[in-house]
């Protein structure tokens, strides 16, 4: 029950839902009360919000922080184990398997599947629990496109039953011990990811994938004009910082060891 409370209260406070529901109400003042210039300044509030998150350097000015933290793991680790985590995803047996992840989901995998090529002795580990009306698990999805990606069913381990980061951490704790592993997520995702599994005493080394804050070039108007693309950044970096507040409150805050001593 808090799970799905959490979810749809975190939903709620994304950029969209939230002002799409201060334009409503700015709306059902002008409509049905006499606070018009109330109305005007919250609808106008509002619009100029979302149009600001759709831009394309406020809203990769909001990620690039976060995934500026972990460079990217080009090299061989020597380690015995590639921790995935779990991501958006669905279950369709009749399209192809990489279909079934969405979002975040596939690009977690194939940086999985790269790792695991430099690392080829590893096991690779997939999280994630059945979504509430799905009958297969996130890491049983992952797993189905890792296998079809030429990753052999010996070098995988399924952890089917953690439901967010924090449970990841546990379970995969029950596996790895104290030894270091790699712990693939996307990068905006990875800060908070390594504070769960280092409050839990485990060794990650970051391996971040999904890079989405764009440094090379643009056009000029990509940069001008408003996009659903830009405001899913921005999304992106305000939903980890509420996922940020929300560790905080709950006392899961054990600073990264590697760079505390910095």
């Amino acid at each position: 029950m808090l799970f799905t409370l959490k979810k749809i209260v975190g939903g709620l406070l994304l950029p969209l839902p939230l002002l799409l529901l201060v334009i409503a109400v700015g709306l059902l003042l002008l409509w049905f009360t006499r606070w018009q210039k109330s109305g005007k300044i919250i609808i106008s509030v509002g619009w100029l919000a979302l149009f600001a998150f759709s831009l394309q350097p406020i809203a990769d000015g909001l990620l690039r922080p976060l995934e500026q933290r972990y460079p990217t793991q080009n090299k061989t680790t020597s380690v015995d184990y590639i921790v995935v985590l779990g991501g958006g995803y669905t279950w369709n047996p009749d399209w192809a398997p990489s279909s079934n992840l969405i979002s975040n989901s596939l690009p977690r995998v194939t940086e999985g599947v790269r790792q695991w090529r430099l690392n080829p002795g590893a096991k690779l580990i997939f999280t994630g629990g059945p979504a509430l009306t799905n009958p297969v698990s996130n890491a049983e999805v992952a797993a189905r496109v890792a296998m079809s990606l030429g990753v052999p069913q010996t070098a995988i381990i399924r952890l089917d039953r953690p439901r967010d980061t924090d449970d990841e951490a546990i379970a995969v704790k029950q596996i790895v011990g104290e030894r270091a592993f790699l712990l693939v997520t996307s990068a905006n995702h990875l800060p908070r990811a390594m504070t769960f599994f280092h409050h839990q005493g485990l060794k990650p080394i970051a391996a971040p994938a999904n890079q989405l804050a764009i440094n090379s070039p643009l056009n000029w108007w990509e940069k001008a004009l408003p996009s659903p693309l830009w405001l899913s950044h921005s999304e992106r970096a305000i939903y980890e910082g509420l996922g940020g507040l929300w560790q905080r409150l709950n006392g899961k805050t054990t600073a990264d060891p590697t760079t505390a001593s910095e």
